[in-house]
């Protein structure tokens, strides 16, 4: 039998280094790139407050809301001469003024619905706040007696609030984002609820104006 000389390819070698060149010079490439790439850039939150508030306009105006949950409702009387209906009672200190209005003179008893009889009374008060607090903070509070139901003495404060500032927006033309509402229910009475006369003064609803200076 002839036997046959086998002689291993030249080739496959050949080949082989080509293909080892070949991977060799893709990582390289991709090494490259990886050390070039920048490392993102890091910053820090106090740096980026400080740019923002660096880009306000410097006719920006910040107003500051006068802190309502500390009205003394308590404070002297104040006598202003275009406030000449009795039916209004005037207080004032430092930092605001009060002007006070009875549930008889605005409201029928237990209603939220503002009698006509009474806006000869908040348009004095509205004359009032134009003359002197024009650009001022107001607040209208809604008080009650402490006969009946607690929730339901807040919502009938809060109920009478938002009718006198709804009048006092609608047809005194104050700006409604001036005007803010709270119900104080029966907190804070200025006077007894053990008798009548001390009742009927707890039923009110008070306008406070808070000037900006004040609340500042």
């Amino acid at each position: 039998m002839a036997q046959l000389d086998v002689q291993p390819k030249k080739h496959s070698s050949a080949w082989l280094l080509i293909i080892f060149l070949i991977l060799a010079a893709g990582a390289a490439v991709l090494l490259y790139k990886g050390c070039n790439k920048s490392s993102p850039l890091k910053v820090d939150a106090a740096d980026t407050i400080k740019q923002d508030t660096a880009k306000l306009d410097s006719n920006t105006i910040v107003t500051t809301q006068p802190d309502w949950s500390k009205i003394d409702f308590n404070i002297p009387a104040s006598n202003y001469e275009e406030v000449t209906d009795t039916a209004v009672i005037v207080k004032g200190n430092d930092h605001y003024t009060i002007y006070s209005l009875g549930e008889n003179i605005l409201f029928k008893k237990g209603d939220s619905k503002i009698m006509p009889a009474s806006e000869t009374a908040l348009q004095q008060v509205v004359t009032s706040l134009i003359k002197r607090y024009k650009d001022a903070n107001i607040g209208v509070y809604g008080h009650t007696d402490s006969i009946g139901n607690t929730i339901a003495n807040k919502n009938l404060g809060a109920a009478r609030a938002e009718a006198v500032k709804d009048w006092l927006t609608k047809q005194g033309r104050l700006p409604v984002d001036q005007i803010s509402i709270h119900s104080m229910g029966e907190q804070q009475p200025v006077a007894t609820n053990a008798t009548e006369k001390g009742r009927a003064l707890n039923r009110s609803v008070e306008i406070v104006a808070f000037p900006d200076k004040a609340a500042q």
